[in-house]
């Protein structure tokens, strides 16, 4: 399935950009209960989406276009190795999570940048459940790592892992310089 494009805007659209060739089909549609997910979310100034996940949608950069505000595009990590937090510096919200190098390409949407989700498909995995005793699970685990694998190695063998609107590839850096929340910061964040 083709897909469709879908576009995407940060809470004062000043950053806008489309989602190219969406599809239940060639994407991950993904709910996140962990802790980094919300800490990003209060650290970037948002709500805390607990007792609910954060939604997102897992596909590859070449599946985003910039199409205006770029200069308003941020980034930001918990940790020097740790997940990239891609956010509009005009409002705060967080677009995209990718990792650090462009040849795993991957990146997450977050969905309530969209206005119609109905193109993505129904929510396949969820991560970081908390379970009655306590602990943390993952449900829909396999679907999702078979999705990434089936979207990543693809990317990685045509070359499209070349067309990514987050880093230079001929040096592998990030298009912005890569914020590094202090840890007593991120201690300081107020999650219960």
């Amino acid at each position: 399935m083709a897909g469709v494009d879908l576009p995407f805007a940060c809470t004062c659209n000043t950053l806008l950009g489309t989602l190219l060739g969406v599809s239940g089909s060639n994407g991950t549609r993904a709910a996140c209960f962990c802790t980094d997910c919300r800490a990003a979310e209060v650290y970037a100034g948002q709500p805390d989406p607990a007792p609910g996940p954060v939604h997102l949608y897992q596909t590859t950069p070449d599946k985003v276009r910039f199409d205006a505000g770029l200069d308003q595009l941020v980034v930001f990590s918990f940790s020097p190795k740790g997940l990239l937090r891609w956010q509009a510096k005009c409002c705060g919200a967080i677009l995209f999570n990718t990792v650090r190098s462009p040849k795993v390409p991957f990146a997450s949407l977050r969905t309530d940048r969209l206005t119609d989700t109905s193109a993505l498909g129904p929510v396949v995995a969820q991560a970081f459940v908390r379970k009655p005793d306590g602990t943390q699970g993952h449900q829909g685990g396999s679907r999702f790592v078979l999705g990434m694998l089936t979207r990543v190695l693809p990317c990685l063998l045509s070359g499209r892992w070349k067309r990514t609107p987050f880093f230079d590839v001929a040096t592998g850096a990030p298009i912005r310089e890569v914020h590094i929340v202090p840890k007593a910061d991120r201690a300081a964040l107020p999650l219960p």
